[in-house]
Order: structure tokens, then C-alpha cells, then sequence
């Protein structure tokens, strides 16, 4: 009851929200003095920016942001689900240690997702050598567990620096154009280069807006990757002390 309650509300807001905009359009095509882009939404203006920009370099720009998008929301949802509680993990593996020894230990482990649980499961698989050689186990595996954290990351700081290059690239490339149109003529004429300063102006416009959106989805994804790197350092060291005081 409570959804279609919410799915009628929100067609009813859909349909009011619908008719206001198709009143104001109507109220400001009968104003003679209203501009043409006062009609115009944010959408449609982005649309003909992009297209005034360029196919060539604005199409480029655009993949860089969707595959920056792309490896940004993996990388997001990977390291959310590689996040573990590890006070809770810790207690679990100290009472299993305490219970049923090593083997109930590393069932809890299994039973666990997450990078700090793997690191926990290949101590506790070397804990019958020695503390040594499960302190080994330990470091060696949580390279490698940091190296899966880290994959693909440089791929987006790629398409954060390639992303204003090629809008740079394009205002360069404008600026010519403009200047040779000046050259052919004679004179300068301001009406002559207008488009193309128009154009590369907008090429360096979204190739920046490219980067700061990247920017900000790659500086959480750092974060993120900092966090449960200190996550697995502290369960390392807490492991060790676990499997010391089981031996004792």
C-alpha cells in the first residue's frame, strides 16, 4: 500500500512538474521580447555546447569521463564489498582459536569476504610451522591483496590527466584556425574568429569539467583503499599476537 501510495504520488508530482513547464514554454513563446534560450533547459544548452565544441576532440573528451566512470564505480563497489568489520572478524576468530583451535579459525575466515579475512585465513594455514613462517604468509599475501585493491586505479588518473590535454588540445587547435581565417582576410574582424574561439574555449570547458568529476571519484577510491590498507596492517599484527598467545 505504502509504494503505490508513493508511485502515485510521484506521477501526480510527474504530471504537475509537466504541466508548469509546458505553461511557462507557452507563456514565453507569447512574450515577442523573450530571448530564444530562455526556452532552452540545461540539458539542451550542454547538448549544443558539445556539439558547437566539436565532434572530434568533445567526442574523445566524453569517452574519457564514461570510462573513467566506468573504472571509478567498479573500483567503488569492489572496495565496498572488500570492507570487513574487524573488531567483529578478530573476536570470531579469537573465540573460534579459544573453542575449536586453528581449523574452527579458519572456517570463520572462509565464511568471510574481504582482504583482511584472506590474510587472516593464510596465517592461520602456516600457524603449525611457525609464527615465522605465518608472519611471512602474512605480508607476502596482503601485497598481493593490496595489489588487487590497486587495479585499474591507474587507468583513471590516466583519463584525469588525458581529459584537459585534449581540451587544451583543442583550444591550441582553434586558436589556429582562427588565426589563419585572420591571416587569409587581412584584418581582424571579431565577428570572424568568434567561432573559433567559441569552440576552443569549450574544448578546454569540459575537458576540465571531465577531470574534476574524475578527480573526485579518485580521490574516494584512494581513501578507501588507505582505510582498509591500515585495516589489514592492524589485523596483521593482531593475528600474530593471537596465534602467539595460542601457542603458549
Amino acid at each position: 500500500m505504502k509504494k503505490l501510495s508513493s508511485i502515485l504520488a510521484m506521477g501526480g508530482l510527474f504530471v504537475l512538474s509537466t504541466n508548469t513547464v509546458n505553461a511557462m514554454a507557452t507563456a514565453a513563446t507569447m512574450l515577442q521580447d523573450a530571448p530564444a534560450e530562455a526556452e532552452k533547459g540545461f540539458t539542451q544548452v550542454l547538448k549544443e555546447m558539445f556539439i558547437q565544441g566539436g565532434a572530434g576532440f568533445m567526442g574523445i573528451v566524453l569517452l574519457c569521463l564514461i570510462l573513467g566512470l566506468a573504472v571509478a564505480i567498479e573500483r567503488i563497489i569492489y572496495l565496498n564489498m572488500a570492507t570487513t568489520n574487524t573488531t567483529k572478524l578478530k573476536q570470531q576468530v579469537e573465540d573460534a582459536l579459544a573453542s575449536g583451535g586453528v581449523e574452527a579459525a579458519k572456517e570463520v575466515c572462509r565464511n568471510t569476504k574481504g582482504p583482511v579475512a584472506s590474510i587472516y585465513y593464510q596465517g592461520l594455514d602456516r600457524a603449525g610451522e611457525s609464527i615465522e613462517s605465518a608472519e611471512k604468509a602474512v605480508v607476502a599475501y596482503g601485497g598481493v591483496q593490496m595489489g588487487q585493491l590497486e587495479k585499474n586505479v591507474s587507468w583513471l588518473s590516466l583519463f584525469i590527466a588525458i581529459a584537459p590535454m585534449l581540451g587544451f588540445m583543442g583550444t591550441v587547435i582553434g586558436m589556429i584556425q582562427a588565426f589563419q581565417k585572420i591571416s587569409a582576410v587581412g584584418n581582424l574582424s571579431a565577428s570572424l574568429i568568434a567561432g573559433d574561439i567559441q569552440v576552443a574555449l569549450l574544448t578546454t570547458v569540459f575537458g576540465l569539467i571531465t577531470a574534476i568529476i574524475l578527480q573526485i571519484f579518485y580521490n574516494y577510491i584512494i581513501a578507501k583503499i588507505d582505510s582498509i590498507v591500515n585495516d589489514m596492517e592492524d589485523s596483521s599484527i593482531v593475528l600474530i599476537d593471537l596465534l602467539v598467545d595460542h601457542k603458549k
